[in-house]
């Protein structure tokens, strides 16, 4: 759903219209415009948040998967911080999801640790890690796009052969 040209659309229009309220000369309408906006998260906030006290209480577990299974669903339970799934369940799925991918290629990612948000993790990636490494990326920050940061380690290419400045340094040396 996210990645449908009408989804993008929307995103677009909503772009265009925060721009032309932040060109506004007047910080009135900026102000009520922010606090219109704040009123308007609060209240799908809590609306969201009911539907998952519902289904939790109906125990409809396999809704509950499904909603988090949803792009867009799940986005937006990562968006009002109410997501039933934590940090870290998200960020294995994301793996899984990204190893399922990079098999063809005999190629792994493994996490190294998650600390206050921050993603370290290790690709495996056989000479082919740029590549990979955008794979890998996309399946973290789709899964889980409230991360502080990611750092995939092994995602370098590894050179083949010498660079002709490291050649001429060691015949020079000796």
């Amino acid at each position: 759903m996210t990645g449908t040209p009408e989804f993008q659309q929307r995103l677009e229009s909503m772009e265009s219209l925060i721009r032309e309220i932040e060109a506004t000369g007047d910080p009135n309408v900026r102000t009520a415009a922010r606090e219109l906006m704040q009123l308007v998260m609060e209240l799908h906030g809590n609306g969201l948040e009911r539907i998952l006290e519902i289904v939790r209480a109906e125990s409809n577990l396999s809704t509950l998967e499904g909603m988090c299974r949803d792009e867009l669903v799940s986005s937006l339970l990562v968006l009002y911080n109410i997501h039933p799934l934590s940090l870290e369940t998200r960020v294995h799925q994301a793996i899984e999801t990204a190893n399922r991918k990079m098999r063809s290629r005999d190629a792994t990612v493994e996490l190294l640790g998650i600390d206050d948000g921050a993603v370290r993790l290790n690709l495996k990636a056989n000479g082919h890690g740029p590549a990979l490494k955008e794979v890998v990326e996309a399946a973290i920050y789709q899964t889980a796009p409230d991360i502080t940061s990611l750092v995939i380690d092994g995602a370098e290419e590894k050179q083949a052969f010498l660079p002709l400045e490291m050649l001429l340094a060691t015949r020079t040396a000796t």
